[in-house]
């Protein structure tokens, strides 16, 4: 889902973190972020595989978004901050399209961090678990994606206050967030599909901490905090060219390998170690869910 809202007015704190947050384990061929795994902060893997897929992965929300980073009606910010910058494919791209604007990306992992950015972008090491540290009044527009695995459940309602905070008067944040609930509204999936059983325990692995159903309650969150002008939009996202919609069978086109790449990425660790799914019964699950986003006719969507 995406939602953005506007700030009129005004209220508390990001820490910078330090070397520990280098350290790496390796698992099943995939690298994490040790600091993230040990405090159940984040259970995706941080290496150059997980770079890849969430540059394809942005690609197609540019086309789902019709190639815009910033929904509002913003000219010329000068400052922005980006909140989960992964591997920094949006924050690069709002710098290099505002270059007098002020990017300040934030994520718990550094290891997807791109070599070269632009002069006017700063990447920082942040847990955004904890306060914000910023100014109040300090941003004209926060971007937040796709958070629900990394911010724990009870975060929320702070989080977005915190974001209300550092936004000036007449600022506006953007949330995007994918709920990972895999749907079908012609009845093609079934609690039988092995995509249905992946989301479902996706979803189960992160119910101790996570809440991957925020998307439900995002609208509430930020009338809560004081935004205005609160709009959100659904979108189904597609697993697979399922459309007989030009535009919509193109995105199923472009995020089909997206799909392909995030099943086995997203839900190793999770499964097999929070649910102690044996690996080869996690790898059949994904293989076969695999299978099915590929099966022509077989409407099956996130609800971004």
């Amino acid at each position: 889902m995406t939602y953005h809202a506007l700030r009129r007015d005004p209220d508390t704190q990001t820490v910078e973190l330090d070397d520990e947050y280098l350290d790496t384990i390796s698992f099943q061929g995939r690298e994490y972020q040790k600091y993230s795994v040990n405090h159940r902060i984040s259970f995706g893997p941080v290496d150059d595989e997980e770079a890849d897929r969430l540059e394809l992965q942005h690609r197609v929300f540019q086309k789902v978004f019709d190639n815009r980073l910033i929904f509002p009606p913003i000219r010329e910010p000068q400052r922005v901050l980006d909140c989960g910058y992964g591997a920094g494919t949006w924050a690069i791209e709002v710098a290099e399209q505002y270059p007098d604007c002020e990017v300040i990306g934030i994520d718990i992992s550094p290891h997807m961090k791109p070599d070269d950015t632009p002069e006017n972008l700063w990447l920082q090491v942040d847990d955004l678990n904890r306060p914000f540290t910023f100014p109040s009044n300090y941003f004209e527009f926060v971007h937040s994606r796709l958070l629900s695995t990394g911010l724990n459940r009870s975060r929320w309602p702070g989080y977005i206050r915190d974001i209300k905070r550092v936004l000036k008067p007449g600022g506006w944040v953007q949330l995007v967030e994918l709920y990972f609930n895999v749907q079908s509204d012609n009845g093609s999936i079934t609690e039988q599909h092995a995509l249905r059983q992946w989301s479902t325990r996706f979803m189960g692995a992160f119910q101790d901490s996570k809440d991957l159903r925020v998307v439900t309650r995002l609208r509430d969150l930020l009338m809560a905090a004081g935004l205005v002008e609160v709009d959100v939009k659904m979108i189904p996202l597609p697993l697979c060219p399922w459309s007989n919609d030009p535009r919509m069978r193109d995105i199923g086109l472009a995020n089909r390998e997206n799909i392909q790449q995030l099943l086995p990425a997203l839900g190793l660790y999770p499964l097999t170690q929070r649910l102690h799914m044996p690996h080869e019964q996690f790898k059949d699950l994904t293989d076969r869910a695999r299978r099915e986003a590929n099966t022509p006719g077989l409407k099956a969507y996130f609800p971004l």
